[in-house]
């Protein structure tokens, strides 16, 4: 398997115990022992381009996102992997939006130049421009060096990139991406698009072991748009695939936020994040819960095992130019200064805030909001 190295170790290794403190077993003292690895991951869902989207970002000299991610790209950038789910493609010119995705390039550069170092590509809009779009997506992002799971120009570069394989502080995170469908459209030979069918899956799990992985997570585009609780499907596959020996699941596809629960094996002790559904991370949607998203953060420590010493989630929104009377979307903390928001965000801010707050209260379990801004 080709292994995608995100960075090198930055600590020292522990120097040895001279011969002399071996024969009388002196002890090291603590503070001279190593400090257990750290490191923290952040899922982000739909990244969309609506065609109302390019519009606002067109300008005379190309497409404009600068404003797009500028109050959260510090909290993006924080953590040591940021994954976001790409529901476009970048298959080239005439740029449209729903309901067949191609994107300007411009979007790509600033979904990376915000913090985002590795997107899943597998998701109901992969196929809309067809080959081409598949292709040229895939290539526009390893042109930026991006790491992506998901989709494939052929069983070649699938067996070679996948699972994804990422290296960072002394870790290793098995990443595996999933779909249920691709709105009825045949991929083409010799394309792959990872498609949820538990054989495949199986295999691919197997094969995720043999990289001796710290954590196995499973992004999985699934479930019932703008429903706010997972379908027995979703609750159903995330059992199995935790039994199969996947780590943690992050759901994407409803364009509404779903629950999450902390799970503990009775047996081992190790816990499990289930997210069934990050929601919108930016887009055009106004009809009410699809105008947010949250972004989630899963911190882990590993010794001798590794284990999750944190997770949490914080609400983002989409502020649009027809509410803020600005040319450009923009994605807002939910605790940003509503001072600088007109009447009009601020409403329509306080009702997502209220709604994903009132849902999450009723259904989370173990995992709880956290602010950043």
């Amino acid at each position: 398997m080709k292994t995608f190295l995100l960075t090198l170790l930055f600590f020292t290794q522990l120097s040895c115990m001279s011969k002399a403190q071996e024969q009388t077993n002196v002890q090291l003292p603590v503070d001279s022992l190593p400090s257990p690895a750290h490191i923290t991951l952040l899922f982000a869902g739909d990244l969309m381009q609506h065609q109302a989207q390019i519009n606002a970002a067109y300008t005379p000299s190309g497409y404009d996102y600068s404003d797009y991610f500028k109050s959260i790209k510090d909290e993006i950038s924080r953590a040591d992997i940021a994954i976001g789910n790409l529901e476009v493609t970048l298959g080239g010119k005439p740029y449209k939006g729903y309901p067949t995705f191609s994107a300007p390039d411009e979007y790509l550069y600033a979904i990376r130049d915000a913090g985002f170092n590795v997107l899943v590509t597998a998701n109901n809009h992969c196929l809309d421009k067809g080959k081409n779009g598949l292709e040229r997506t895939i290539q526009m992002l390893d042109s930026l060096h991006i790491p992506h799971a998901g989709t494939y120009i052929n069983a070649d570069t699938r067996k070679q990139q996948y699972p994804l394989l990422l290296e960072q502080n002394g870790f290793r995170i098995a990443l595996l991406n999933y779909t249920y469908g691709t709105n009825g459209i045949k991929v083409t030979y010799p394309n792959i698009v990872n498609y949820i069918d538990k054989a495949i899956i199986m295999q691919d799990i197997k094969d995720a072991k043999t990289l001796h992985p710290d954590a196995i997570i499973a992004c999985m585009h699934w479930g019932d748009e703008y429903h706010s609780l997972p379908n027995k499907e979703q609750t159903t596959l995330a059992d199995w695939l935790l039994e199969q020996g996947v780590t943690h699941i992050i759901g994407s596809h409803p364009h509404v936020v779903q629950p999450m629960e902390l799970r503990t094996d009775s047996i081992t002790g190790e816990r499990h994040a289930v997210v069934y559904s990050l929601g919108n991370f930016i887009s055009n949607m106004s009809a009410r819960h699809t105008d947010g998203g949250i972004l989630f953060r899963l911190d882990l420590e590993k010794d001798s095992i590794t284990r999750v010493t944190n997770c949490g989630y914080s609400l983002v929104w989409t502020s649009r130019p027809l509410l803020s009377r600005k040319k450009n979307h923009r994605l807002l903390p939910a605790n940003y200064p509503s001072d600088s928001l007109s009447i009009a965000e601020r409403n329509h801010l306080k009702i997502f805030i209220n709604d994903t707050r009132s849902l999450f209260s009723k259904y989370n379990k173990g995992i709880k909001e956290y602010t950043f801004y």
